[in-house]
């Protein structure tokens, strides 16, 4: 016999929220490590004392999370899955009953309270804390990189750079060009490099116009990762252009902020070839005392196969190189009175042999067939590239490549698992809320991934 189900009218129900969130959902993981902490005494001054009660903030919030752990890119999405599903209701602390918030209040909250009390940089940094009290960070080495995501802007809605200024992005009105003038003097942003793109996007006007892996050409933001390479925690996250010498100096921004927030300068700093200039080796060798697993930037290979630089001794007491027939290569070769005479701004020392010593040297053909004599370049900090370059050699390195991988692999997960293909908010601001988002997200994933209560729970039992 064929059975029928029957729906009966029932006065009253029990129903337990907490009973049908199954043990082992991620949420109720996550739930154990999200510290919202003090997060009403950091929003108390930002709201009145008197007037009608507003929406909770932790509610908010916990929507926000929900939205970047589970991928929900869409906000207006966002409101219907918590609406509809019951383990997004246990997470947000909603009954049944209760109302979800319409998604225009995430606008709200976001350009206002939020970003004023600079919350979320409070809620990551709770994150990050909560992962170095579960001993996920070693604080031993550190491995940082950026990748692109391209931004919410249109090549067809965009001017030539010679067309655009500052009058201009005031003309254009928009939230995003107001942040983009309040960031002209930053080294993230504005400042970063003299040099202007090629376009400029009305809608987005701090996006860099950018070309990366062959790609088409587009508009988008660097997402800077540092990370600690234990158990791959991201110890910090800064949104800059997508400009090497931005994404640079958002690595210096991150070490000096992760030391002065959590008390942890690494031993060892991973990372590619766009972090191997003079400069930059030079601050971390010698103002922070770390030692630097990076390929050297290096133009000194010649394409006439003669001499390199490597070939020619360097005499630190006489300041001065040795070429291999024994000639000296020096910068100055009189006395000046005026000490500042002869100085070179820029830097980078050049050191000349004398005309006479090559022009009858047996090896001139393989040190300098087409100029007149042999001339060297020393970078104001080649003390620390010499130091990098032998570091490469150590065994160390070869393991530091190895776990700098592990900043890849954050980024494809990011990107495949996260869904964070292209930003929705538009403006440095904007683009930094979604890579705090993004970045709380992960953390508190590798948390629930690596510190579960169900298996502690088995092994107890």
């Amino acid at each position: 016999m064929m059975g029928i189900q029957k729906v009966e009218a029932q006065l009253f129900y029990e129903f337990d929220l907490d009973a049908h969130v199954p043990p082992s959902h991620v949420l109720r993981e996550i739930d154990r490590f999200l510290d919202m902490g003090d997060m009403r005494e950091r929003l108390k001054p930002f709201y009145s004392h008197t007037g009608r009660p507003s929406i909770d903030p932790e509610l908010i919030l916990r929507m926000l999370v929900i939205g970047y752990v589970m991928g929900i890119r869409s906000e207006r999405r966002l409101c219907q899955e918590v609406h509809l599903n019951l383990a997004y209701r246990w997470f947000c602390r909603l009954g049944l009953d209760d109302k979800v918030p319409d998604h225009s209040s995430f606008s709200r909250y976001r350009h206002g309270k939020f970003r004023d009390s600079d919350m979320l940089r409070h809620i990551f940094e709770a994150t990050v804390e909560r992962c170095l009290k579960e001993d996920l960070v070693s604080g031993e080495g550190f491995a940082v990189d950026a990748s692109l995501i391209p931004a919410d802007a249109n090549k067809a809605r965009s001017i030539a750079a010679k067309d655009w200024s500052e009058d201009v992005a005031r003309a254009v009105g928009n939230r995003a060009a107001k942040e983009y003038l309040e960031t002209l003097d930053d080294t993230a942003f504005g400042a970063a490099s003299p040099v202007q793109p090629k376009f400029v996007a009305k809608s987005d006007p701090a996006a860099q116009w950018t070309r990366a892996e062959e790609s088409r050409p587009y508009f988008a933001y660097a997402t800077n990762y540092l990370i600690d390479t234990k158990s791959s925690v991201i110890m910090d996250v800064e949104a800059t252009r997508a400009i090497r010498q931005a994404e640079v100096g958002a690595s210096q921004t991150m070490l000096d902020r992760t030391e002065k927030r959590f008390g942890i300068r690494p031993e060892w700093l991973a990372a590619d070839t766009a972090y191997g200039s003079s400069d930059n080796l030079g601050w971390l060798v010698k103002k922070r005392g770390i030692i630097p697993f990076i390929p050297v930037i290096d133009h000194s290979n010649r394409k006439d196969g003669a001499w390199t630089r490597f070939e020619f001794e360097y005499d630190e007491a006489n300041d001065q190189y040795i070429c291999p027939e024994g000639f000296a290569l020096k910068q100055f070769r009189r006395n000046y009175s005026d000490p500042n005479r002869g100085k070179n701004i820029s830097g980078t020392r050049k050191y000349r042999a004398l005309k006479s010593d090559c022009q009858g040297c047996p090896s001139k053909e393989k040190c300098c067939p087409n100029a007149i004599c042999r001339s060297i370049s020393r970078e104001e900090h080649e003390d620390a590239r010499d130091f990098a370059r032998s570091s490469r050699k150590t065994k160390a390195y070869k393991v530091s490549r190895d776990k700098r991988k592990k900043v890849e692999m954050l980024f494809a997960h990011l990107k495949r698992i996260l869904n964070l293909t292209r930003l929705r908010l538009r403006g440095p601001n904007g683009a930094k809320d979604e890579f705090l988002l993004a970045a709380i997200a992960q953390n508190l994933r590798k948390l629930a991934k690596l510190r579960p209560k169900t298996v502690q729970t088995e092994a107890t039992a």
